[in-house]
């Protein structure tokens, strides 16, 4: 038996934040309303959700901080997406963790 009791590997350490991001169902919820290669705005976001547009921003940026989405501000907008590639390496490792276990 691997003895984590004080502290977890350091690339599970990322990886907890995106797991503690996707803990909450209204970042859940969020996170379904994109489309495969979608790029949205708090304000078209908060249209369909039934959150303020400063409770939205505040979901979206634990979801940036937990590296779960990506941002680009284009003019006066902040534009998000999912970030694919982490989300599959993180689940990859669980994954990974899962049959190197059994």
């Amino acid at each position: 038996m691997r003895d984590y009791g004080q502290a977890i590997p350091r690339d599970w350490q990322a990886m907890s934040r995106v797991f503690s991001a996707l803990g909450d169902e209204h970042r859940q919820r969020i996170l379904l309303l994109f489309e495969p290669g979608e790029r949205l705005n708090v304000g078209q976001i908060a249209e369909v959700s039934t959150l303020a547009r400063s409770t939205v921003s505040h979901h979206l940026k634990t979801l940036r901080d937990a590296d779960v989405l990506h941002s680009e501000k284009l003019g006066k907008e902040v534009y998000f997406w999912i970030n694919k590639a982490y989300f599959q390496e993180c689940l990859g490792k669980v994954l990974d963790y899962l049959r190197e276990s059994a």
